[in-house]
């Protein structure tokens, strides 16, 4: 049995999720980053992460140069940069509008993100277009606030 791509991709519409940009940097690759909605936790123990990274993507070359990568959990009010870091907008023009530092283990980490995850690769395997990227977590940063939702193609937030 055939999957049409249409219905395939309407359905997955439907599945609600958080909105993440996933950013790393290495000396050969620069500053990289790039939204994301597929991102899941994997393992407690150890702590463990996955995202999934298409593999046209720029980023993923950082991410696997580097061995590192951080999960930024964007908050309600980050429409842009979740918009900034899915459009067409070179690398730089990416970063511009966004306050970041290094992280620990060297990727860019937001400081207004609702969480910031910061891991090292133990794990890629290539599934059709996409890499499952899996990292073991080595540092996290929280504060308080909404996350910025996706569903149905359009952005939303939790109720009150």
């Amino acid at each position: 049995m055939t999957v049409n791509d249409k219905n395939f991709k309407n359905a997955l519409k439907l599945w609600a999720s958080g909105v993440t940009v996933v950013t790393a940097q290495t000396e050969k690759f620069g500053l990289k980053g790039m939204t994301a909605t597929s991102f899941s936790s994997v393992s407690i123990d150890p702590p463990q992460i996955l995202v999934c990274i298409n593999k046209t993507a720029d980023t993923g070359d950082a991410v696997f140069d580097g061995k590192s990568f951080a999960v930024n959990i964007l908050m309600v009010e980050q429409q842009e940069v979740s918009n900034q870091f899915a459009g067409g907008a070179t690398q730089e023009e990416r970063f511009a509008n966004v306050k970041w530092h290094t992280g620990d283990t060297g990727p860019p980490v937001f400081d207004d993100a609702l969480a910031s995850i910061e891991c090292t690769v133990v794990q890629q395997v290539l599934a059709g277009t996409h890499w499952v990227v899996i990292g073991e977590v080595q540092n996290v940063n929280c504060q308080n606030g909404k996350p910025l939702l996706y569903y149905n193609s359009a952005y939303g937030e939790l109720s009150s």
